[in-house]
Order: C-alpha cells, then structure tokens, then sequence
C-alpha cells in the first residue's frame, strides 16, 4: 500500500515474505496466492507490497534471466503486489527447523554475498513499478560479530566497494536506482547505530545506506531521535524501515515462566538489558546473552529486551509486553516532521510459525488474517503521524 507523506514523499508500506519458506518461483508464487492476496483482500486495497524475499539459489536465476523477470513481474501485477524492496539478509533456508546463526552466513567478508546482493538487485531493477523513484535492498550487518578483526574488517570494506560499483553500473545499464541497507541486529559487528556510524562511515550514500529494523534498535535500548540524528551526522540515509517490535520484560525474574513459553529452536532471540547502551560493547555477558534461554539460565539483570518480532497488533500477555513505544517513537521521528526520511516500509513479522502455541496461526487463513491484521495497524500508525492513503491504482 501507498501514502502520501506531507512533503509529497511516496512512502511505500508492505509486509515482508521472509515468513514464508518457498525457494523455488513456483512455490513462491503459490504462497502469494494463500496469504499476500487474501491479505491484500483484507485490507480493501486493490495493490499490497511486498518485501520480498528471494532465496540465493531462485535469485541467480532470475538475474540471469530477462523473460523470466518478466513473468515474475507480470505475476505480481495480475495479483495485485508489488514490490519496491527486496530482503536479502537470509541466503536460503530461513524457514529450516533450526537456522540460528547459519542466518548470519555467508558474510560480506565473501564473493558470494556480494553476488547474491548483487544478484538481487538486479531482479529489482525490473520488478520495480514504472512510477517507482528507486529500490532497496536489505542485507546483514556486515558479519556476526565472531570472529572478526582486521583482516576480515579490509575484505568486508573491499566487499562494500564491489557492491557501490555494481550497483552505479546497474544504474547505467537501467536507469533503475537500487540502494542497499545494512540492518544493525543484535549480535553481529554492527549492532547499534553507534557502530553503523563507526563502521558505515564514507560509504557511498548514493548506494548505501541503514537498514533501520524497529525491533533491533529497541533490544540495543537506543533512544530512537538520537539514533536518527547520529546516522544523519555520519551520512548514512535510512534505505529501509522494518516496522517491528521485540518482546519486552519488565522483570524477567516475575516472567521466567512466561518467557520459558517463548523459547524455541529455530531463530536466535538475543536478549539485552538496558546496561549494554552504556558501555563499549552491547553485547557484554554482564548485560546481554545470545539466545533467551541463555538470559534466562544466566539470571540476567532485567528488564529485558528480546529480539522476538512480536505481532504489532497482539502485545503479549502480561506480565510481558513489547517495545511498541519504541516503533511509535521512530516512525514519529522518521515522518512527523516537514521531510520524509525513509520511503520504504516492511511489517518484518517472520516468528508466525514459532510462536507460543496459544498465539500461533493454526491455518492459512489465520496467518493472512495476521499479516492483514499488522499492516493495517501499521498503516493505522502512520495516518496518525499525518500520512495520507493514496489510492492505489496499479501501473
């Protein structure tokens, strides 16, 4: 869906399709039909957008194809979907029983991220709507944040110089312009907004740029205005926004059962309490743990925030809640203003399958019903921030 920010800004909402496990075009197709247009049905709205999200394997196809990029995009537009941004943070197998930090491999230390990147944008230089002022693409915060030292900090810098220059070719070859987000998460060597300035720094903004994920900068307990201003002083421009919010602990001590509920095999759910924003490192074992059942066996100071993309629209029940002050404090300081500081939007809800079984989706149905369900409270957010519905005609 579309909405007009004040300044004339087109600002692009969907939902990201990293909650669904296809990594072949057939099946990828199919899943659009169970859940994006029932949702988009939901919603009232004759186009929804989509993050989507192409495995490795599926996106070197598609680069190496012009016809079947075609197809791809006439496919989108018979159902109603388009697609302005491409999630590229998981290689492949992001629905696989347990993924952990394999999401984290291959890192921009490899040719192999830098192809899939590249790869990726390529397909989205042709899937991008005629009327469409540029693409983006996600992808991981350089690396996990061990190991790494010098010689891996020049090979990813060297990666990061490769990408800027394929990206300025493809923008020559197709007028199209496709910029990259690096998403701080929790974990990983850039973590927080201070490291994106530290680490980002000199990059081409043209190409490059923050990938700002609303869940991962509450679990770093970042003041959201602050967080702007800092990557706005060190040039980087926010490419994308993941409108997201963590599972929060007020006191893990009175939660601990509760939280056991929220334990599980597939995803890393880093845990972090609010010493690790004032110290050098936000991920000191003082403060932070890698995974919840770490935090919880640890005994961790609360209170606590968890990377657990939690429905917007469903908090959990108390005594938990979620950092959706923190999502309502960012979109404020990304469009409350007279410019608009970002244009594209996914709801990044991928822990669907993987949620307490009282508050997992049970059939088809109920998981489209929740994804229409999150983007119209999304949507709902950002018309009280001021932001105008367009109508939505397809192009």
């Amino acid at each position: 869906m579309r909405l007009r920010h004040a300044d004339g800004t087109t600002v692009h909402l969907g939902y990201c399709t990293n909650v669904h496990p296809a990594e072949e075009l057939a099946g990828i197709l199919a899943q659009l039909d169970t859940y994006a247009v029932p949702a988009r049905e939901r919603l009232g709205g004759d186009l929804l957008g989509l993050g989507l999200w192409l495995a490795a394997p599926v996106a070197a196809e598609l680069a190496a194809d012009a016809g079947l990029r075609r197809r791809l995009r006439t496919e989108l537009t018979v159902r109603g979907l388009e697609v302005v941004t491409l999630n590229g943070f998981p290689y492949a197998a992001f629905q696989a029983p347990v993924v952990k930090g394999a999401v984290y491999q291959p890192d921009w230390t490899t040719a192999r991220r830098t192809a899939y990147t590249l790869d990726l944008a390529r397909v989205l230089a042709d899937l991008l709507p005629d009327d469409a002022a540029h693409g983006s693409v996600s992808t991981l915060p350089l690396a996990w944040r061990t190991p790494w030292d010098p010689g891996r900090a020049d090979a990813a810098r060297r990666r990061l110089d490769q990408l800027a220059d394929g990206l300025t070719a493809l923008h020559e070859q197709t007028g199209r312009r496709v910029r990259v987000g690096f998403e701080p998460e929790p974990g990983c060597v850039v973590e927080t907004t201070h490291q994106a300035a530290a680490l980002l720094a000199g990059t081409d903004p043209a190409r490059l740029g923050v990938c700002l994920d609303l869940a991962h900068l509450a679990c770093a307990w970042e003041e959201p205005t602050e967080a702007l201003a800092r990557l706005d002083a060190a040039g980087l421009p926010v490419v994308k926004v993941q409108v997201s919010a963590a599972l929060e602990a007020a006191d893990p001590t009175a939660g601990a059962d509760p939280l056991r509920q929220w334990v599980e095999p597939r995803f890393l759910h880093q845990t972090r309490g609010p010493g690790c924003a004032h110290g050098p490192d936000p991920a000191d074992p003082a403060y932070a743990a890698d995974d919840l059942d770490a935090a919880l066996d640890a005994r961790l100071p609360g209170p606590w925030r968890v990377h657990y993309h939690v429905p917007l629209h469903a908090p959990p029940e108390p005594p938990l809640t979620s950092t959706l002050p923190v999502l309502r404090a960012a979109l404020a300081g990304l469009f409350a203003g007279p410019t608009a500081r970002a244009d594209h939007l996914d709801v990044e809800t991928y822990t669907w399958g993987v949620l307490p079984e009282s508050r997992r989706p049970r059939t088809d149905p109920e998981l489209a019903a929740g994804i229409a369900a999150e983007l119209a409270f999304a949507r709902d957010e950002l018309t009280t921030i001021g932001l105008r519905p367009l109508n939505e005609v397809m192009v």
